[in-house]
């Protein structure tokens, strides 16, 4: 039996014992209601709402999804369980919350039932989300749904008709951008931006710099970090590359659509699959909505990359770029430093430890139903669910991606710059310290965004950012988030 065979003939066994189990644990949760809380979508909050009432069907528990602004989930989901009004059962959110969650205790340890769980498949979840979605201090705390990372998505057509390369260098998608933009490609006779990148504050655009600044600043490993320098957790911040980078971002802006600086993740996915722009810097969701039918002018002329990298590195002693050679740039394909970048690294569920145990055994119940083969194949095919492939199967049957309509030169190019991201020695972990939220979300995405506007040059932005993160760092303990971070990344 071949491979996609294979996994077609495992995810069929999984549906049908999924469907037997379910069957005879229908009237166990009856009566029961969960309130999940996540963010206003649809992404993510959109395959949680379709997918619940087929859960009360099976099951007889009533699931009620509870949406807030990405930019309150963090503190909404603190406070509930914080304050005692436990009015949360489950959420959804990002698996670095769990450093916080986890030290109040908020959080139910799911070690046991995953282990025990045999419909979740859990040997097919591929072993980073394992490790970064699920787990922290040697115990499981969540259940991944989805996987995340950043990448680049250019137009076949366009790089063709321009006579460009897809890009391996930040220079290089600047060069594509500033070549391609204002132009009429076809289409709907309008011209393109050059390039789409959301960059509204408070609308989880602040990934997109350290997507440009990690092939500056990490090229020995993921143990070498990109956030601080795991030796004396001093901010990766304040130097050469990163400056670079806030060129780099801030150059992109001149050649995006009009007010890119305030446009949100899904005005610029939009802008893409309607076939406005040359590029973009998005999570998996574009693979998937650049097929769907409803929406997509663009079906068959996307193509995507790992992100793009540098020739020079900073050397951290220095703060200054040198060339990349085999000694500061060992995993370098071509001369080019890549970084890929776990940006939010991807959706998962956990339960409120203090929900009744009754609401607790439901909740599980849904979470794991969300995420089993079964679901899960299906949902990270279809780009309003906001759900990115992180099972071995996802990437191995090419049946409900075909089904879905990706032809097979999209999935290669689309699968294939997952996977070369998801086996780089050199990926970037994002932030997972204690108050990471503090860091990225408030700290980081403030400074840039002042910058992008305009309000502050380069230099004053690294200085915001350097001087923001030490008065965290300061109120929290040098030593506290040194050794988290170390953990962390796997610094020794």
């Amino acid at each position: 039996m071949n491979l996609f065979k294979q996994a077609g003939a495992v995810a069929a066994l999984a549906a049908a014992c999924l469907a037997a189990s379910q069957a005879t644990a229908a009237e166990d949760f009856k009566g029961v209601t969960v309130n999940v809380m996540t963010f206003v979508g649809p992404q993510i909050a959109e395959p949680l709402q379709r997918r619940a009432p087929e859960f009360e069907k099976l099951t007889g528990a009533k699931v009620n999804v509870l949406t807030v602004p990405f930019s309150d989930l963090y503190q909404k989901l603190l406070t509930d369980w914080a304050s005692g009004t436990n009015s949360v059962d489950a959420a959804v959110f990002a698996p670095q919350w769990m450093v916080d969650y986890t030290k109040g205790a908020f959080l139910e340890d799911l070690t046991q039932r995953v282990a025990k769980d045999a419909a979740l498949k859990e040997d097919d979840v591929m072993p980073f989300f394992v490790d970064f979605s699920q787990k922290f201090n040697g115990k499981t705390y969540l259940v991944a749904l989805d996987g995340d990372f950043q990448m680049v998505y250019y137009r076949t057509d366009i790089l063709q008709q321009l006579g460009k390369q897809p890009p391996k260098t930040w220079d290089d998608y600047l060069d594509i951008a500033k070549a391609a933009n204002g132009k009429v490609f076809g289409g709907d006779g309008k011209p393109v931006a050059g390039s789409c990148i959301s960059k509204k504050r408070n609308a989880q655009a602040y990934w997109a710099i350290i997507s440009i600044a990690g092939g500056y600043l990490q090229s020995k490993g993921t143990a070498q970090g990109a956030f601080f320098d795991p030796r004396n957790f001093k901010a990766l911040v304040n130097n050469d590359g990163f400056k670079e980078a806030l060129r780099i971002y801030k150059e992109s802006t001149s050649y995006g659509p009009p007010n890119e600086i305030n446009l949100d993740v899904g005005d610029t996915r939009s802008a893409f699959i309607s076939g406005h722009c040359a590029l973009t810097l998005d999570w998996g969701d574009v693979g998937v909505l650049a097929i769907d039918p409803k929406q997509s002018k663009v079906i068959d002329k996307v193509g995507a990359v790992i992100l793009p990298g540098s020739r020079k590195i900073v050397d951290r002693d220095t703060g200054k770029l040198v060339p990349c050679d085999k000694a500061t740039c060992p995993y370098a394909i071509d001369g080019v430093n890549h970084a890929p970048f776990a940006a939010f690294g991807g959706w998962s569920g956990g339960i409120n430890a203090k929900a009744k145990p009754k609401v607790k055994d439901a909740a599980y119940a849904f979470l794991s139903f969300m995420s089993q083969p079964a679901q899960s194949n299906v949902d990270v095919t279809i780009g309003a669910s906001g759900f990115n492939p992180y099972r071995r199967s996802q990437f191995t049957d090419m049946s409900a991606w075909k089904k879905a309509g990706m032809s097979d030169a999209a999935a290669k190019s689309y699968l294939g710059a997952i996977q070369q991201s998801l086996q780089s020695p050199n990926m970037i972990i994002d932030l997972r310290i204690p108050q990471n939220q503090r860091y990225e979300q408030v700290v980081l995405d403030t400074a840039v965004a002042r910058f992008v506007a305009g309000e502050i040059d380069a230099d004053a932005t690294m200085k915001a950012i350097d001087s923001g993160w030490s008065e965290i760092t300061d109120d929290l303990g040098k030593d506290t988030q040194l050794r988290a971070y170390k953990a962390s990344i796997g610094a020794k």
